[in-house]
């Protein structure tokens, strides 16, 4: 394994705690969703560098493949130092050669990280949230529930469904399995998932796009991603999530090096800061995120919480292996533009 050199001196300074000297070099920057991502990160992580090192954090966003487009055209010199981004997108990142190998000699906490949390020699899991069913109160029956994945085919819910289409693995996934089949044989839930389209009302290209249909009433069940329910809860919202028996969608986002980083002492802390126990509570008990350090203490409430997990619970739900996905995932966007869509 190819390692990345430190100097002996600033390593004992940064595992002591102190502070090396960044007084020559340029402000860490990190790549990173917009909006509440780019908050949580600077919550947790940016915090705690920032604390560290007394330098603030320039954060560059954007949707997740617009990043990747921008990094495969500045390969040799990125743009930024440090990227977020979805662990099966790494995957992309990790076969354009665009992020370094990780030395996991200077990742601090990496004896307490889960098995999930690595994904790949050059990106590491940060935290996990889910997928999952999610409705209005409000616009829906009293009484209305979501036992089951396989619910939301009933003519109940005839054009009232918001679906993802940017990445479609979680309903193909979904598909597949209520056929009995794996993730892997997903061509064997295809029809069963054109059978779902008289319920869909409309698709979404991005997450926020979801949170908008779903606060107008536009879509009031959706496929949805949990944090982002939490979040409009937290505003007012009234939306219900629910884990159905099959289990929710995990997803995990991962943190990495920039392969021609400039910032390598710098981005270890930052990786450092986003792992520690600390920053893991704050991203499960404000922002919903579940943790992958196992010595993560989150409030009783939070665990209670539908698709909050401790990583020993991740196994009970659907999973789907991140380079399948990677590999997937330009044949099932096409896939799902050809039959669903249309």
């Amino acid at each position: 394994m190819r390692k990345i050199v430190f100097t002996a001196v600033a390593g004992s300074l940064v595992g002591l705690g102190g502070i090396p000297s960044f007084a020559a070099a340029d402000d860490l920057k990190v790549s990173v969703w917009g909006g509440n991502w780019q908050e949580l990160t600077q919550d947790t992580a940016g915090a705690c560098y920032e604390k560290k090192t007394g330098e603030k954090i320039t954060y560059i966003t954007g949707g997740t493949i617009d990043r990747l487009t921008k990094a495969k055209l500045a390969a040799g010199s990125p743009e930024t130092d440090v990227t977020i981004t979805t662990s099966h997108v790494g995957w992309l990142y990790v076969s354009a050669n665009l992020f370094e190998e990780l030395d996991m000699s200077r990742i601090e906490a990496r004896a307490d990280m889960s098995e999930q949390a690595f994904v790949s020699p050059y990106h590491i899991g940060a935290f996990t949230y889910v997928y999952t069913i999610g409705w209005r109160t409000d616009l829906m029956p009293e009484g209305t529930e979501f036992a089951s994945w396989a619910d939301l085919w009933k003519p109940d819910y005839k054009g009232m469904l918001g679906m993802p289409d940017f990445d479609p693995s979680h309903m193909i996934a979904v598909s597949a399995i209520l056929e009995g089949a794996s993730p892997q044989e997903w061509q064997k839930g295809s029809e069963k998932l054109k059978a779902l389209k008289p319920n869909v009302k409309a698709f979404f290209n991005s997450d926020a796009t979801g949170q908008n249909m779903i606060v107008s009433g536009e879509t009031p069940v959706q496929v949805m991603l949990s944090t982002n329910a939490y979040y409009q809860q937290a505003q007012g919202v009234p939306i219900k999530l629910a884990v159905p028996k099959e289990g929710a969608v995990v997803g995990l986002d991962t943190v990495s090096i920039d392969k021609g980083s400039k910032n390598l002492d710098k981005a270890y802390i930052f990786i450092n800061c986003m792992l520690e126990p600390q920053a893991q509570a704050v991203l499960a008990d404000k922002h919903k995120l579940g943790p992958l350090n196992v010595k993560t203490k989150m409030a009783p409430e939070t665990a209670a919480l539908p698709g909050m997990f401790m990583p020993d619970q991740l196994d009970k739900q659907i999973i789907v292996d991140a380079k399948l996905r990677a590999e997937k995932l330009n044949e099932w966007r096409t896939w799902f533009a050809e039959n669903m869509r249309n």
